[in-house]
């Protein structure tokens, strides 16, 4: 099977020049495909989408927007250009010219850091493949797939990685990805978060606001990485990252939008009899996907993490922005610490290497952005006279990884028993009811620029067009 990977796979690492990573890609292309017919968006292969392509890294070329077959999108495979004399910018080799193949020494632990990375991407395409089957508009539907095809194209670009720098292992991997799948009992994916359902839309704008916004955090911390072709990598795939944000923070805010309308219509603070979504009701799936995505970013006290950093590989948010010698050595940090057991538990500090809470730092980081966005989602509660606020929950409610996991706590970090747990946890997380009522409002929506009930028109269209666009083409 001959592919001309430089038509089929627009790219500037000059694939056509490399037989031995064109054998290995050959081979994986149609283990690809077929992953992407079988676990991808469901009775979609014969749509035509208005999406945006990456055909190169400049300005005119990572943005190009026509009508594509998904099945027939060209993945690409793309690193920002070199910099010029660039040096790792932090850890014990602060200083030194970034790393151009891998450095021997350091070849598990960036393997495993580049595996657990990929692994995310074609887990969302997995979690998210039925909700085709119910969006609420055109401009949702394509919105979906932009993010879905972008998701496969970061796959791509991590197994690029793999395949040309890690040889059998990396193939293996790389083929392994495509095997293990969100939510498989026998083979589900890395990390928890990418093993939930997202059955419905409400899920899938939240999951696009928090767990998209991790993928921002941890894509942030390897662009930083001295092993350059890493760097340039995920400083390409934040470009596209910054649009699944957008899907997720502008989707909530439809949703509150039209909640509030209805709530101001009918003078009733329980819109669901009128085809809405009830304050409530948002705040518990908002509590969810919050706290497992705090899980995302690991233990608090971590060698793993400190390592990665000790070594170059993965840096911290806006590292070249911090001030400090980024090195840390010697450098403390408090962390919480939990002390007792049941009724008699306490939080209290303790004092740690600033090294080993590398990933607290990073998931503070990620708390105060998400934060910004639910400012906005109350101020515009505010703007329709409706008094109530969304709140993100403290970060010792639904843990399962890290200093808290072995507790319960509320949304507002009260310590409570287990079986004041079991009894309320019903308040503050999804229940089967509120899932099936949720549901039940998911009906698809495909004339052209109507909307479901339960959300609000966005306020513009996508790559200039209006509204009322055709966005895919069923025929």
């Amino acid at each position: 099977m001959n592919i001309d990977y430089n038509e089929t796979i627009p790219n500037n690492v000059d694939l056509g020049d490399d037989r031995r990573l064109l054998r290995a890609l050959e081979r994986w292309q149609p283990a690809y495909i077929d992953w992407w017919k079988q676990m991808g968006p469901v009775e979609s292969d014969d749509l035509r989408v208005y999406l945006r392509t990456a055909v190169s890294v400049d300005t005119d070329g990572w943005a190009h927007f026509d009508y594509v077959n998904m099945p027939d999108y060209r993945w690409g495979i793309f690193l920002n250009p070199p910099e010029k004399d660039r040096t790792i910018g932090f850890g014990a080799h602060k200083g030194e010219p970034v790393w151009t193949e891998v450095p021997g020494e350091y070849r598990t632990e960036l393997r495993r850091l580049i595996v657990t990375q990929g692994d995310t991407e074609p887990a969302s395409v997995e979690q998210q493949r039925e909700l085709g089957r119910t969006a609420p508009s055109l401009y949702d539907l394509r919105n979906l797939y932009q993010v879905n095809v972008e998701e496969g194209r970061h796959l791509w670009a991590m197994v690029y990685l793999l395949h040309a720098y890690f040889g059998r292992d990396g193939r293996e991997e790389a083929d392994e990805m495509l095997e293990r799948h969100a939510g498989d009992p026998d083979r589900p994916r890395i990390l928890q978060a990418f093993n939930e359902e997202t059955s419905d839309w409400l899920s899938f704008f939240m999951f696009t606001y928090f767990q998209d916004r991790d993928g921002k955090f941890q894509l942030a911390a390897l662009a930083e990485s001295g092993f350059d072709p890493l760097a340039r990598t995920c400083r390409f795939m934040l470009t596209e990252e910054a649009h699944h944000m957008f899907v997720g923070e502008s989707g909530v805010m439809r949703v509150l939008q039209r909640t509030c309308e209805l709530m101001n219509e009918h003078d009733t603070d329980d819109v669901r009899d009128h085809g809405g979504i009830n304050l409530e009701t948002i705040q518990k799936w908002m509590n969810f996907h919050y706290s497992i995505c705090l899980d995302l970013f690991g233990s608090e006290r971590s060698t793993n993490a400190a390592n990665y950093f000790s070594m170059g590989l993965k840096g911290r948010y806006h590292e070249s922005k911090l001030d400090d010698d980024h090195k840390l050595d010697g450098e403390q940090v408090e962390i919480p610490k939990v002390t007792g057991d049941g009724p008699g538990t306490h939080i209290d500090k303790e004092t740690i290497a600033a090294l080993t809470a590398m990933n607290l730092n990073l998931r503070q980081d990620y708390t105060k952005d998400s934060q910004r966005g639910v400012n906005r989602f109350n101020k515009m509660i505010a703007a329709h006279g409706i008094d109530f606020e969304l709140k993100l929950p403290d970060e010792k409610f639904n843990r399962a990884i890290g200093i808290f996991q072995g507790i319960e706590a509320t949304p507002e970090g009260e310590v409570i028993s287990a079986e004041e747990w079991a009894q309320r946890r019903g308040e503050w997380l999804p229940t089967d009811e509120d899932h099936a009522f949720v549901r039940s409002l998911m009906k698809p929506v495909t004339e052209p620029g109507r909307m479901a009930s339960w959300i609000a028109p966005p306020k513009r269209g996508i790559h200039g067009q209006p509204i009322d666009f055709e966005y895919v083409l069923f025929h």
